[in-house]
């Protein structure tokens, strides 16, 4: 198949559901998530990123790569975080041109309380209309997808 031969019908609804997801499902998941926590998702992904990191800590390049935002968006979104106390940002000990963002207690106590409002919302806005035996599958497939646009994660 070439680039230039014409979608296949169900490639076209594969590709045009997939633009009107990527659309819409942001916006639906960021109404959901302020008015359930006052967070929203890239503040929620944050902090869960760092408390899942080592010693609670990442440098702001690699946060950048594990939750896909720019080093510019993810210094707003962490300078944002600290004006309310859940993230630190230290320079970082070996790099002095670089900072390292820390979660703080208050941070943890944060996207403690406001996880089960994000599990309610993942599982009524995507698992719960994924069947149990296919999750594997489209999580697999998604993953793919992801690197080849954006790169592997590396692990953290």
């Amino acid at each position: 198949m070439t680039d230039e031969e014409p979608l296949a019908a169900d490639e076209m609804l594969l590709w045009a559901t997939l633009g009107r997801l990527v659309h819409a499902l942001p916006r639906v998941l960021e109404d959901d998530m302020g008015r359930a926590t006052g967070l929203s998702m890239t503040d929620f992904a944050t902090l869960l990123t760092l408390d899942r990191a080592p010693d609670r800590r990442l440098r702001m390049s690699e946060l950048a790569t594990a939750i896909g935002l720019t080093p510019s968006r993810v210094t707003r979104v962490v300078d944002a975080l600290r004006a309310h106390g859940l993230v630190d940002k230290e320079r970082h000990g070996a790099d002095a041109r670089g900072n390292v963002a820390v979660l703080t207690e208050a941070g943890r106590a944060r996207l403690a309380s406001a996880a089960p409002a994000h599990l309610a919302i993942a599982r009524r806005r995507v698992l719960d209309h994924v069947p149990p035996d296919l999750v594997p599958v489209v999580a697999k497939l998604l993953v793919v997808i992801t690197d080849a646009t954006t790169g592997p994660l590396k692990a953290v």
